[in-house]
């Protein structure tokens, strides 16, 4: 019963967290937002500290139940573990604790974190993190496929003349994160299908911290040594690989409370149940009334006494489920998004309009609410969250080392519109901080500078203005390009005291591959 319950909250945590990120209209997270703000780490570099300390009781009362429940990457791994148990029945072993490569990793971990997110190291910490490990896996792998079936959904509601669903682009937001979760989604599956959780217990430093404090939990898996027949049958569906049969012993600072050991005992011999406190010597030298009464009709167990079942080790029936599928289904994504990429638009049928691309900016752009670059590095964690929620496709992880992972704003798609706030309402870790709509109208990220080699007006000699004409903060004004003659071509002259960096201005200009104006951000935001 525990197990089915472990099982039943587990499912309805790793669903909701996963369709957080596969969500692109922000409506989820009305009602589900607040299960990303209760991970570990997120939490902590929020410093969010009831979150962190709830986490810490709960798990001091009733163990590791964070990785097996809460963390959708630690679900994930059972998974991948269910699905190669298909291949062997017990197929897990005992273990002795790695204890100088898990808090190893976790002093690597902290030392990256506190070393600044300009180094290489700093990207190591962001790369095993649990909880941003399985946003990009998500957002980068499987929310494209998610896409896709919207806008076959979107096809067919548009032949019965329904607008119930909406066409949205299907593209890679950043090779290179792509990659990265292509190669954590193989190490971490290949892990999980060979030895279970291998990754919690050796790798990860949220189940290192939460695996000191789960040694002293009041509830826990116990073994009964007088119903025990040392089968290890416990032991061989540990996927912590925590349980020594032959001592008795579990360690609890490996154990994630799933409860697999109990559904397997034919003998009842381990339970769920509370610490026992221990006794002082004295006290312990006399036997308790229960042990004499036992005492008395306990009998040394015979070779003979053994059951059939502990020498009952089932062969490989069958093999594992081929990989073949999924690489299949990988493949086909990069090439679909390949394509989608390299496709040109045609004007009428008659001219191609050529794709824009991204400007060299000697400062990258964050979102408002981040208040500075600085802090933005600091406390982002790249789960990529806020790109899968953006409407308007200008968050995108960035492929720089100094930035890797980590979201940058950019305009050939759209532009960041001054009324949507929806980034710095789902984020986690504090990196963007909420603000409202008009705060964000006053709040400059950048500030957008003219290029006069690429203006339409010198270079065609036709009017324009498009710039000016859509700027939300009315800081672009159209003059004449040459102050001695009003019949010359205007050109834009932007007010920096106004502009906030919102890219409509880079966004809307015709001007191709580079537009005629682009944002520079702001190492630090102001109001204006």
């Amino acid at each position: 019963m525990l197990r089915k319950i472990r099982i039943a909250f587990a499912t309805v945590c790793f669903a909701s967290i996963t369709l957080l990120f596969l969500d692109f209209t922000g409506t989820v997270h009305e009602w589900l937002g607040w299960l990303a703000k209760v991970q570990f780490l997120p939490a902590l570099l929020a410093t969010n500290f009831i979150v962190v300390g709830v986490l810490l009781v709960l798990t001091l009362i009733f163990g590791r139940v964070y990785c097996s429940v809460i963390c959708p990457l630690g679900v994930m791994q059972d998974l991948f573990g269910a699905a190669g148990r298909r291949s062997k029945k017990n197929r897990y072993g005992y273990s002795p604790a790695l204890s100088w490569l898990r808090y190893g990793m976790l002093v690597l971990f902290v030392a990256s974190m506190a070393a600044g997110a300009g180094l290489v190291i700093h990207k190591l910490a962001l790369i095993i993190a649990p909880y941003s490990a399985f946003g990009r896996i998500v957002s980068n792998l499987l929310a494209p496929l998610w896409q896709l079936g919207n806008n076959f959904l979107a096809y067919v509601a548009a032949r019965i003349d329904s607008y119930a669903f909406y066409s949205v682009d299907v593209w890679i937001k950043s090779w290179a994160t792509f990659a990265t979760a292509v190669v954590t989604l193989v190490v971490i599956g290949i892990l999980a299908w060979r030895n279970g959780r291998t990754w919690c217990n050796t790798v990860c430093p949220v189940g290192t911290v939460l695996g000191f404090f789960a040694r002293f939990s009041l509830f826990r898996p116990v073994i009964d040594t007088s119903k025990c027949n040392s089968c290890g049958l416990c032991a061989r569906n540990c996927k912590a690989a925590c349980i020594d049969p032959k001592a008795h012993e579990i360690d609890y600072s490996r154990c994630v409370a799933c409860m697999d050991c109990i559904d397997k005992c034919r003998h009842g011999a381990i339970s769920y149940k509370r610490r026992e406190i221990k006794r002082s010597a004295k006290a312990a030298a006399e036997p308790l009334p229960q042990q004499k009464a036992v005492a008395t009709s306990v009998r040394p167990i015979a070779a003979t006494d053994t059951p059939q079942h502990a020498a009952s080790v089932q062969p490989n029936a069958e093999k594992g489920i081929s990989r073949r599928k999924f690489l299949s289904i990988t493949a086909m994504l990069a090439a679909t998004a390949a394509a989608k990429a390299q496709e040109k638009k045609v004007d009428g049928g008659l001219a191609v309009i050529v794709d824009k691309k991204i400007p060299e900016r000697q400062t990258r752009i964050v979102p408002a609410g981040a208040g500075s670059i600085r802090h933005f590095a600091a406390h982002c964690t790249g789960c990529q969250l806020c790109v899968s929620v953006c409407p308007n496709g200008v968050l995108r992880p960035s492929s720089g080392i100094e930035a890797f992972m980590q979201p940058e704003m950019s305009y050939e798609r759209g532009y960041c519109r001054p009324e949507c706030t929806k980034c710095s309402e789902v984020c986690p870790a504090g990196a963007i901080v909420r603000i409202g709509a008009a705060e964000k109208s006053s709040m400059q990220i950048g500030r957008a500078v003219w290029i006069k080699e690429n203006c339409i007006p010198l270079t065609d000699g036709v009017e324009c203005g498009n710039c000016a004409r859509h700027c939300p903060s009315g800081a672009i004004t159209m003059i004449p390009s040459d102050p001695s003659d009003d019949g010359s071509p205007k050109v834009p002259m932007v007010n920096t005291e106004r502009c906030i960096g919102c890219g409509a201005c880079e966004n809307l200009c015709p001007a191709r591959p580079f537009s005629a104006i682009y944002v520079e951000g702001n190492e630090n935001h102001r109001t204006v």
